[in-house]
């Protein structure tokens, strides 16, 4: 149904959430659906199951959702009271999802399982399939291999066993099939349907006739295997909308609204907060959004937003980022930007279209069976045929047909990919390193360029000493601990890393005052001294020696001078410059050698200045550094990289990397950051070592050897099986038989990557 454009002047957008939707060709059939209605623009992400419409004002959201149901699929407009339930954030709801079609309209399984394979939301999931499927399977197994088991009627209870493994478990792959031939596919889905239902109907046409060659456990068998395959791929891409979620969750949840007076007035929660109104922010407390300082100072710890690693001084008139937090001070914010509006949201909306507009590598066994599918049909049609027009009768064909689709059945090409999956990321988890599924290790094992985040992930992201300028006839034990009687009531992040190397026995500390986000100042042992800023120790009236002054303009950290009175009475002299900075990982300088050693160009790209990013690249070898990037800034990047050709792996540990994460072709988080960048990601380093990176581009390049291994092996045992079948030199049994044995070939060649170090 479409609908007349009343007023094609005006537009306006809207968001469809859509069910059903698992590869590209589902995306293009519901874009090319939408877009036939009458001024309609859309485009539809994959990844939150969502359609951003801009359409003209007159045309109604019923018309939208008829052409999304059109084309196959549920809609709902988000928001609307029809929407219910689904009209909160899609990417952020982990569901099942019912069963639809899989593989585009040209035959290629496009690897949309990432979800539950379900007959109605919240029903019988594909875990239960499996279970039933394998309890099922076992003993029919046990009785066709066991000859002393075929006791009188041993083909009844087989056929009572295997009919729910074949009809129900099986049913996604039936429905599938049933859904590609209305569109006029063949897929793995209609070889794996044709092959079990050729082998159950011969072996109920065998039971029931009192013969003895039945296939009840090659039908069985190899749907319990295919579940298998489909259960580990599933469990492997559930993670679409979770790195939106992390995004939003960063968030405040409550804000406390600004009294007329400054005072603290209503708490309230943040959808209640509109652009214009004032409210607090209380020292260690969370910003609600995007505004501007009234009143206060604050020290501003933006570093799982910026990447910078020093907290960042803000005064009345400065900005404030909604997601940072106040270290120290409480501020009055005057709100500039809400929901949506926000730098916080703005970064969520580019992690979602990052993800939706990944290139989804097709797996090797799909790129094969897309051609090789439909000739296995065709030439299971051509040998009954054959074997009737040769004079030997319906039923000889008959059974060289079966043989053909029992030889060719995909168990072997199902399982080269998922088995060796399983083994290697298994092994990868032993060793710290976290793979999603087979397009990461695809990925990971042909990328020539790393960029690596530098806070967190090059650094420990933990702030230390890094050395102290001495003024002339000072000893650094002496400013050490007078700096650390001063920063010992600041829990400013500097204060506790100048405290820390100052050790115990520090002097007594009296009239401690704290000047938000510029320095502390007090008396240490009957004399005024300060801590802070160089334009702190100027306002304190300090005079401040020129080699001081030299190393606080000049140096590549967090400076912090101190200084302190000669006597009662005087004014204070800045008598040392602390410099203060994140510390580098141990490990991180041996990471890169390793990198740099598997032929990977690493490119250093942080929010910090390009002073400190130089130090801390010559410090670990990395020659290319790109620095003072936004986290809009870090997308860029990765896509200059990309458009230049290179096949980029963005390292990070922020909510800032979120969005290059997913840009990249391989996003790699490190395991001690933010749940926003994990979920980003196709890698997770859990040791929360640079080293386990290299470990994850080894280990990807291994697994993805053995995969080409199992699918040659797969694909060549059909090659050369299905020619001897269709002349009748195999029966069905020594088919199946063979057909197990490929399956076995690759699950074993597979179990080597256990051994991987």
């Amino acid at each position: 149904m479409t609908a007349p454009v009343q007023d094609a002047g005006e537009r306006r957008g809207v968001v469809l959430d859509i069910e059903g939707m698992t590869c590209a060709s589902c995306v293009a059939r519901v874009e090319k659906r939408l877009q036939l209605v009458p001024g309609v623009e859309a485009s539809v992400n994959l990844a939150t199951e969502s359609a951003k419409v801009q359409a003209p004002a007159g045309v109604p959201d019923d018309a939208l959702v008829d052409a999304v149901k059109a084309a196959g699929y549920d809609a709902v407009v988000r928001g609307s009271a029809a929407a219910g339930g689904a009209a909160h954030d899609h990417a952020a709801h982990d569901h099942g999802v019912q069963e639809h079609d899989e593989h585009g309209p040209d035959g290629h399984d496009h690897g949309g399982h990432d979800h539950d394979i379900e007959d109605v939301p919240g029903e019988t999931t594909l875990r239960t399939r499996l279970l039933v499927s394998a309890v099922l399977s076992a003993p029919i197994l046990l009785i066709s291999m066991v000859m002393p088991l075929h006791f009188p009627g041993w083909q009844w209870v087989m056929l009572v066993l295997t009919l729910p493994v074949v009809v129900w478990a099986g049913w996604p792959f039936h429905r599938a099939t049933l859904r590609n031939a209305r569109h006029g596919a063949a897929t793995m889905d209609t070889l794996i349907t044709l092959g079990t239902i050729a082998a159950l109907l011969w072996s109920i046409w065998v039971t029931v006739t009192g013969g003895m060659h039945v296939y009840f456990e090659v039908a069985a068998v190899v749907t319990t295997f295919l579940l298998l395959g489909r259960f580990i791929e599933q469990r492997s891409k559930r993670r679409a909308g979770a790195a939106l979620r992390s995004l939003m969750e960063l968030g405040a949840r409550d804000v406390v609204l600004a009294g007329p007076d400054g005072r603290d007035g209503d708490t309230v929660p943040i959808e209640r907060l509109r652009r214009g109104d004032r409210f607090v922010v209380r020292p260690g407390g969370t910003i609600a959004t995007d505004g501007v300082v009234e009143d206060g100072e604050a020290a501003i710890d933006a570093s799982m937003l910026t990447g910078e690693s020093a907290p960042v001084t803000v005064v009345p008139g400065g900005t404030v980022t909604g997601g940072t937090i106040a270290v120290d001070g409480r501020l009055i914010v005057r709100a500039t930007a809400v929901g949506s509006d926000t730098r916080l949201a703005r970064i969520a909306s580019l992690v979602e279209d990052a993800q939706a507009g990944k290139s989804r590598i097709q797996r090797l066994a799909d790129r094969i069976s897309g051609v090789f599918v439909p000739i296995v049909i065709g030439l299971a049609v051509l040998t009954l045929v054959g074997w009737v027009v040769a004079g030997q009768g319906v039923e000889s064909g008959f059974v060289a047909a079966v043989a053909v689709l029992i030889i060719a059945c995909p168990c072997a090409l199902g399982l080269a990919t998922p088995v060796a999956v399983l083994v290697g990321t298994g092994r990868g988890a032993q060793l710290g390193v976290l793979v999603t599924g087979p397009e990461a290790i695809e990925t990971a094992g042909r990328i020539d360029t790393l960029v690596l985040d530098k806070t967190g992930t090059v650094t420990s992201g933990r702030m230390s000493v890094h050395g102290v300028v001495l003024g002339r006839g000072v000893e650094r034990d002496e400013v050490l601990r007078v700096a650390g009687a001063l920063e010992s009531g600041s829990e400013h992040p500097i204060a506790r890393a100048i405290v820390a190397e100052a050790g115990a026995g520090v002097p007594a500390l009296t009239g401690f005052r704290n000047h938000a986000g510029r320095g502390v100042s007090g008396e240490v042992a009957g004399r005024e001294a300060f801590a802070g800023s160089l334009s702190f120790a100027a306002d304190r009236g300090a005079r401040v020696p020129e080699e001081i002054e030299r190393a606080a303009t000049e140096a590549a950290s967090t400076v912090v001078i101190v200084g302190w009175s000669s006597a009662a009475g005087m004014s204070p002299t800045a008598r040392a410059a602390i410099l203060v900075g994140d510390t580098v990982r141990d490990d991180s300088a041996a990471a890169i050698a390793q990198l740099r050693g598997l032929g990977l160009d690493v490119v250093l790209l942080t929010g910090d200045g390009e002073g400190i990013a130089r130090k801390v690249a010559d410090e670990v070898g990395i020659d290319t550094v790109i620095a003072g990037v936004s986290p809009e800034g870090k997308v860029d990047e990765i896509r200059r990289l990309q458009s230049g050709g290179r096949r980029v792996a963005m390292v990070g540990d922020g909510v800032n990397d979120a969005a290059a994460l997913a840009t990249a072709e391989l996003g790699i988080a490190m395991g001690g950051g933010t749940d926003a960048a994990m979920h980003a990601s196709d890698v997770t380093l859990v040791r929360d070592s640079l080293t386990a990176a290299a470990d994850a581009v080894r280990l990807s390049r291994r697994v993805l050897g053995i995969i080409r291994g199992n699918l040659f092996w797969a694909f060549g045992y059909n090659v050369a099986a299905i020619p001897l079948a269709a002349f009748g030199l195999l029966t069905p049994m020594i088919a199946g038989a063979a057909m197990a044995f490929s399956s076995v070939f690759v699950v074993l060649n597979s179990l080597r990557l256990r051994t991987f170090r």
